[in-house]
């Protein structure tokens, strides 16, 4: 019996998640089912990709994720699962969900689901709501042992499977250059995708001063000098700092503020950061 976890767009306001819980206890009444977040930005598939790369690695491995952010419900996309190099499934629309897991940790195999095998027996002809109806179903199918991998569908070839563009971190003389990839969302932090060892080869140290700035495809939404910080306590409440996150990215946030909704910032390809060590006025 392995764990499952559920990730949506869903929220908590209605029943939608209760069904699929439904839906998996009834497979089997004793399944471990948690939740990874159902609280991932409506229809933003990015989103949900980056919260399966922050997450997945540090459960055991035969967990079973089903992520269910799915804008094309009912069109001529496909459902997935996957095994991941690190021994996770996955159990997925194949609309870019997992470009995150195909770029950091790498996909062993792929089955398409069998929907005449692997489909909520009398769910009708709804095409509405295959989260519950098709992945709840099926993982909690598979994460039970009521179904092996093989028997989730034909093979299907990983090199078929729907990525979204990724824009790759590089140095460009003594700066570094990056995206914007998700919020820290609670507390307003901007996660860069810049990993800690890139960074370093700025020649930038715990304690230095950088200079920051921040813009999107219409303007410079922020330019500044920052302490580049071990951690918050290291600056004053309030004050803005560049730090190494939790998944070994820069990272940049204000003390006990949300640097996001101060400076109206967003995510994803179209926010470009830039940091380079500042040598003084």
């Amino acid at each position: 019996m392995n764990h499952l976890v559920f990730q949506t767009d869903f929220g908590l306001v209605d029943g939608a998640v209760s069904a699929m819980y439904g839906v998996a206890y009834s497979v089997h009444p004793q399944l471990n089912i948690h939740d990874l977040t159902h609280d991932i930005t409506p229809y933003n598939i990015w989103e949900a990709s980056y919260r399966l790369i922050q997450t997945i690695r540090y459960w055991p491995q035969g967990t079973v994720f089903v992520s269910v952010v799915d804008p094309g419900v009912g069109s001529d996309r496909k459902s997935v699962v996957v095994k991941t190099a690190s021994g996770h499934y996955i159990v997925t629309p194949d609309n870019g969900t997992l470009t995150h897991v195909i770029r950091f940790d790498g996909i062993e195999e792929v089955r398409e689901i069998d929907e005449n095998v692997n489909r909520l027996p009398r769910s009708g002809e709804s095409y509405t709501f295959h989260g519950r109806d098709v992945y709840a179903y099926t993982g909690a199918r598979l994460a039970s042992g009521i179904i092996d991998f093989s028997q989730v569908g034909p093979v299907r070839d990983i090199d078929s499977l729907v990525r979204l563009p990724i824009i790759e971190p590089r140095l460009e003389g003594n700066a570094v250059c990056g995206t914007i990839d998700v919020l820290d969302v609670r507390f307003g932090s901007l996660w860069t995708n810049i990993p800690r060892t890139l960074f370093l080869q700025t020649g930038t140290a715990y304690g230095d001063r950088v200079s920051i700035t921040i813009e999107n495809d219409t303007r410079c939404v922020y330019r500044n000098i920052i302490q580049f910080a071990k951690s918050f306590a290291d600056v004053y409440v309030g004050e803005a700092l560049a730090y190494v996150n939790s998944l070994d990215c820069v990272a940049v946030a204000i003390n006990q503020g949300s640097f996001a909704r101060a400076y109206n910032i967003g995510t994803g390809n179209s926010w470009r950061i830039r940091i380079e060590p500042f040598k003084g006025f």
